[in-house]
């Protein structure tokens, strides 16, 4: 009877242990999918919504910035019932970014900010990577780790827009996608830099960045 008794046991638990990692395998699913906030800048009226928001024009493209050592504030609102929210930024990096190294000309970071969460803080660099010189990034991850200049870049020719203004591999495109869980009605997103130049004359023109391209969703995910 007490073997009986053991096995009706084990049993019992060897089916709650497998309920436990079936349920533990489940995916995500999304219910529904709304994009709320879709700006390139090319529109009258681009900069509604946009704290410290200015247009320039490179390569015959509107774009937000370019900025050093500031933020822009993206405030949206009457946002749809979600629990989830996707951010993506087509960033550009101009001109002679550092990465992590550190001295007169950086670290180089740049962050991203939601409802005053920090979402990512990281460096870029621009610089030439030889086999005896190489000013590393921390892109695609948070600072603190070390990868090529322009690793992650969907463009890597596009000219500088100051310093090396009509130079190609001066500036560096990036794509930047992020799921962040968040509910209610409104939004905001804040980009920024902590840039260093001690040696240069003009900050600006010695390294900026510009945004091309900015996509907001709303999801519901279950």
């Amino acid at each position: 009877m007490q073997q009986a008794c053991l096995k009706s046991r084990y049993l019992l638990f060897g089916l709650l242990l497998l309920s436990f990692f079936l349920n533990s395998c489940q995916e995500d699913q999304l219910i529904g999918e709304v994009l709320v906030y879709d700006n390139d800048f090319s529109e009258v009226g681009s900069l509604t919504n946009i704290e410290n928001g200015r247009i320039h024009v490179f390569e015959n493209d509107s774009i937000l910035g370019n900025y050093n050592n500031e933020e822009t504030i993206i405030k949206l609102g009457n946002l749809p019932g979600h629990n989830t929210v996707r951010v993506v930024i087509e960033l550009m990096i101009h001109d002679s970014w550092d990465g992590n190294s550190g001295g007169v000309g950086g670290p180089d970071y740049w962050y991203l900010n939601v409802d005053g969460k920090q979402i990512l803080n990281t460096t870029f660099s621009n610089t030439p990577c030889v086999s005896t010189y190489c000013l590393y990034q921390s892109y695609p991850d948070q600072y603190g780790r070390h990868y090529d200049p322009k690793t992650g870049a969907i463009d890597t020719d596009l000219p500088g827009l100051c310093q090396y203004k009509d130079t190609p591999g001066w500036t560096s495109k990036y794509r930047i996608s992020k799921l962040i869980s968040h509910v209610g009605p409104s939004l905001s997103i804040i980009c920024g830099d902590q840039l260093v130049q001690d040696n240069v004359p003009s900050h600006i023109c010695d390294e900026s960045w510009s945004i091309s391209k900015i996509e907001v969703s709303t999801l519901s995910i279950k």
